[in-house]
C-alpha cells in the first residue's frame, strides 16, 4: 500500500512555492532543496558561499529531525551551485556535516537560485 506524509518543519524556511519541504514514503524522507535562508527572517544568511553552505545544511538537519531522522541516515545529496568554481568551498562545509561515511552526492551548476542564492543542498535519507 502506498502511503506518503507531508513533513513539516517549524526550524527550518517555509516553502517559497507550491511544494513540501519533505515528504515520507516508503521508508524514505526525500526533502526538498534547501537555500541558504535564515528560517527566523526569510531572507538570506549572506551573500557569502561559506554562510549559505552552513545555513543549507542546518535547514537540511532541522527538516531531517521534523522527519524523524538524520543527516546520518542521508543516503543520497544532490548539490546546486550557480558557480562551480565554488565547489572546494562549498565541499569543505560540506564535509564538516558528512564527516564518515557520506552519501552518494552529484553537484550540477546552474544558471540560478531562488533568491539569488549560491547553492542549494537536496537530500533523500532512512526514515
Amino acid at each position: 500500500m502506498f502511503t506518503r506524509s507531508v513533513i513539516t518543519a517549524p526550524k527550518a524556511p517555509k516553502a517559497i512555492g507550491p511544494y513540501s519541504v519533505a515528504i515520507e514514503s516508503g521508508g524514505f524522507v526525500f526533502c526538498a532543496g534547501q537555500t541558504g535562508i535564515d528560517p527566523a527572517t526569510g531572507e538570506l544568511v549572506s551573500s557569502d558561499l561559506e554562510a549559505q553552505t552552513r545555513q543549507v545544511l542546518a535547514n537540511l538537519k532541522n527538516v531531517l529531525e521534523a522527519a524523524g531522522t538524520s543527516l546520518d541516515k542521508v543516503v543520497k545529496t544532490t548539490v546546486f551551485l550557480r558557480d562551480m568554481a565554488d565547489f572546494p568551498k562549498m565541499n569543505a562545509i560540506y564535509a564538516e556535516f558528512f564527516s564518515s561515511n557520506p552519501p552518494a552526492r552529484s553537484t550540477i551548476a546552474v544558471a540560478g537560485l531562488p533568491k539569488g542564492g549560491v547553492v542549494e543542498i537536496e537530500a533523500i535519507a532512512i526514515k
